[in-house]
């Protein structure tokens, strides 16, 4: 995965930003309760569809397996189990059913939208430089460090260090502070980078990237509305 899509996506970053909220509020804190079930229900499978149409297959496809995995946990093996293993299954369905959609949507914003179309649409909102440049830094940081756990991974492997490994005892020392040294470097070069490209002067960069929003972006916009006046009117009603 790369902070640069290598295939632009048809959502202006503002709505993907949109979404992140929306699905940490609607999907992930379950807000609205009941009258908001099937609008979850779209939010909910919302992410899948946009990470198929972004061309992230195996995303989508790992992300289905899990979800429905967990569904036939909750619907057909919950309602027969009894003590223990029901609480484990309530707390493991519960937790997924809910993180996994806010997860796959904060990865579609990372893996499509590029540095400069993030760093135009804060600007666009007028957003301070003390909370953009960060962000800017983080979607660089996320790629590069799973591309580092890979690198290592690779590297422990040739040694014979594993899970199903003799050598299966020294995994936690050999991946995690490999791993920690790698992230620490990281943030720091990437800090470094975006100081040497401008990013914190004071001065207004000019941007040659352009961001608008299409038919998509008001799409989702108008179902947002429609979630938020059905909701509302639920409450005042």
């Amino acid at each position: 995965m790369s902070g640069n899509a290598s295939k632009k996506s048809f959502l202006d970053p503002r709505t993907k930003l949109l979404l992140v909220l929306v699905e940490a509020v609607l999907v992930l804190a379950t807000a609205g309760g009941e009258r908001l079930f099937w609008f979850r229900i779209l939010f909910t499978v919302l992410p899948f569809l946009l990470l198929f149409t972004a061309g992230r297959y195996k995303s989508c496809i790992t992300g289905g397996i899990v979800l429905g995995i967990t569904l036939f946990l909750q619907y057909a093996v919950f309602p027969k189990a009894q003590g223990g293993l029901a609480m484990i299954l309530l707390i493991v369905t519960s937790v997924i059913t809910r993180f996994l959609p806010a997860y796959l949507i904060g990865a579609y914003v990372i893996q499509t939208t590029k540095v400069s179309e993030f760093k135009a649409a804060m600007e666009k909102m007028h957003m301070p430089d003390e909370l953009t440049i960060p962000m800017c830094v983080m979607f660089r940081f996320f790629p590069t460090v799973r591309e580092e756990s890979t690198s290592i991974q690779a590297a422990m492997k040739m040694r014979g260090i594993g899970m199903g490994g003799r050598k299966a005892s020294e995994m936690p020392e050999y991946r995690l502070v490999p791993m920690i040294s790698c992230s620490a470097k990281i943030g720091e070069e990437l800090s470094a980078a975006a100081l040497t490209r401008g990013l914190g002067k004071s001065r207004k960069r000019t941007n040659i990237c352009r961001i608008g929003f299409g038919i998509f972006d008001y799409l989702i916009f108008a179902l947002v509305l429609a979630t938020c006046v059905y909701w509302i009117t639920g409450v005042i009603g």
